[in-house]
């Protein structure tokens, strides 16, 4: 699979990346150890070098789990996790630098971002400046090789820029939820900052396999998605995926590598695919092999405002 340069770093990622949220187990139901293991593993055998994680997804179980599944060929994947928004004082993050560093088995971080800005899930407000200090003392160190952030603004990447190099921006962007391209896209691109797409898949609607009438199990979070519970967005999404078959069906793969083949032809994106077993984690690495005509990838884009067209601009997926 093909490297890709993150920001302006000399760290190098898939585009394609595997996320381990699911990993964590909290706030996902019949999720396995040794399954996400498998796919983790199954995920990098087929290409997929480049991982996601963070520190609050089962707090720190994820990054156990990469850690094990991984520890053998540290020197061959990159490592991004993230720090949450309630440790964003200078020695809150240094400490949670550390706690990552030994969960995942190793003495660096390829990627280390801050998860949400301050503020947010009624976390205290800390200057950026002081986080931002304390991102750069590690990368002075060794500690992490490059510094991102996630859900931020355009003003708030501009505001942390400052004080120091932000190589990405990890939002949430899929065909079926589409704020960045206005607002963060261009500044972006502006400055040579990489964009993990999260939730690339819209969390498996653009796979396909949830009916009109599908209901999530207790303690699943995507109950809580906007694009799952509002019904009249629901048929709207349904409509979309009809009119994306017969395209994919053309290029002979999945909805779902349809969709990751059209996000990571967007500019100076990636896409983050978290996957339940080792069939996905392979399936999901062929979608980098998928190259999208011109007028297929306009085709599609058109199909996804359908949806996108009807939805507020507010960024967070979900009504937690």
């Amino acid at each position: 699979m093909e490297l890709r340069t993150l920001g302006k770093s000399d760290v190098k990622i898939t585009p394609i990346i595997l996320g381990t949220w699911q990993a964590g187990k909290k706030m996902w139901v019949g999720i396995e150890d040794e399954d996400s293991i498998k796919a983790i593993r199954s995920a990098f055998d087929a290409g997929i070098t480049t991982v996601d994680t963070a520190a609050i997804y089962g707090d720190g179980h994820s990054e156990r789990i990469v850690g094990q599944a991984l520890a053998d060929v540290r020197d061959q994947v990159v490592y991004a996790t993230k720090v949450w928004c309630a440790n964003m004082k200078y020695d809150q993050v240094i400490a949670a630098c550390h706690q990552s560093l030994q969960n995942l088995k190793t003495d660096y971080i390829d990627l280390y971002q801050i998860h949400w800005p301050s503020g947010n899930f009624k976390t205290e407000i800390v200057p950026i400046e002081e986080t931002m200090a304390a991102l750069v003392k590690l990368q002075e160190q060794g500690k992490i090789r490059a510094i991102g952030v996630s859900n931020f603004t355009t003003a708030q990447m501009a505001e942390a820029a400052q004080y120091g190099r932000i190589d990405s921006l990890q939002p949430p962007y899929s065909l079926f939820w589409r704020p960045v391209e206005t607002d963060q896209m261009p500044y972006c691109v502006d400055n040579d900052i990489s964009i993990i797409a999260y939730s690339a898949l819209a969390q498996g609607l653009l796979t396909g396999k949830f009916g009109l009438n599908h209901q999530f199990a207790e303690g699943d979070h995507r109950s809580k998605n906007k694009l799952f519970a509002d019904r009249e967005n629901y048929q709207r999404v349904q409509a979309a995926l009809a009119a994306l078959r017969p395209i994919s069906a053309a290029y002979d793969c999945s909805l779902a590598q349809l969709s990751l083949a059209w996000l990571i032809a967007q500019p100076q994106t990636s896409a983050i695919v978290g996957v339940r077993n080792a069939e996905q984690a392979m399936s999901n690495a062929k979608a980098a092999a998928v190259k999208l005509s011109p007028e297929d990838l306009a085709k599609i884009d058109a199909i996804g405002h359908t949806v996108t067209d009807n939805l507020d601009d507010n960024q967070v997926m979900w009504d937690f």
